[in-house]
């Protein structure tokens, strides 16, 4: 991850609501998209320094540390 701008790791926001989590990350870092994914969907394995998916339980809560990916 050495290779993206900006902040990568979010650990703070475990246990937050996903939007409250998305708003913060992209304010943090403005060179990333967050997106909410429901624990359990299935999504793409490609990397992207873009990107952060904010990974939430069926309440909307998020249970594990968004990363850069």
């Amino acid at each position: 991850m050495s290779e993206c701008k900006g902040k990568s790791s979010w650990p703070e926001l475990v246990g937050v609501e996903g939007s409250v989590a998305v708003a913060t990350i992209e304010r943090e870092n403005p060179y990333v998209e967050a997106e909410t994914v429901l624990k359990g969907s299935i999504v793409t394995t490609d990397f992207r320094c873009d990107r952060v998916r904010v990974w939430v339980t069926k309440e909307g809560i998020v249970y594990q540390t968004p990363i850069i990916g």
